[in-house]
């Protein structure tokens, strides 16, 4: 019976060993580092400190001779440019989408707001709890906000257009 007791704590015990291995930083005759934890891959292995931590290694220094690495913003000389007037025409184009998508929707709220009206106005017999009102109210106040919220994001677009 104290084998049985015994028996899962042996077997976590084994389980819960520490790995460990040297990590060698390695240069090849071409001038290449690279990192392993075998040293016989190459020559040139020095065996790195265990107790670094795993950032510690610096980036490679820029060869002076190298070029500056181009920015991630797509700015480079092979992007394609539009000319002024294209970019106007195209913004033109886009505020009148805009602006119709406002109308659209300041329509819509409109509606909603008429229908919530309608809804606040009527009081079904089984509603003696205010909380089944507030329940039956629920959807039609959702679909107000959501149409407010989107006609406030649709003029925040606007006025950030040139």
């Amino acid at each position: 019976m104290q084998l049985f007791r015994l028996l899962p704590l042996i077997l976590l015990s084994g389980v819960a060993a520490p790995a460990y291995a040297d990590i060698y930083k390695c240069t090849g005759a071409d001038g290449r580092v690279t990192y392993t934890n075998d040293r016989s891959l190459g020559r040139g292995c020095v065996r790195l400190q265990s107790d670094q931590p795993v950032s510690s290694i610096p980036a490679p220094a820029r060869r002076p001779g190298a070029a500056p690495a181009a920015p991630a913003t797509g700015s480079s000389a092979a992007f394609p440019r539009v000319s002024p007037n294209d970019q106007r025409s195209r913004d033109d184009a886009r505020r009148q989408v805009l602006e119709s998508e406002l109308a659209t929707e300041e329509a819509a709220l409109a509606t909603a707001e008429k229908a919530l009206a309608e809804q606040e106005a009527i009081r079904l017999g089984d509603e003696r709890n205010y909380q089944k009102v507030l329940d039956r109210l629920q959807p039609f106040k959702d679909k107000v906000e959501l149409h407010k919220r989107n006609i406030e994001a649709l003029r925040r677009e606007i006025s950030g257009l040139r």
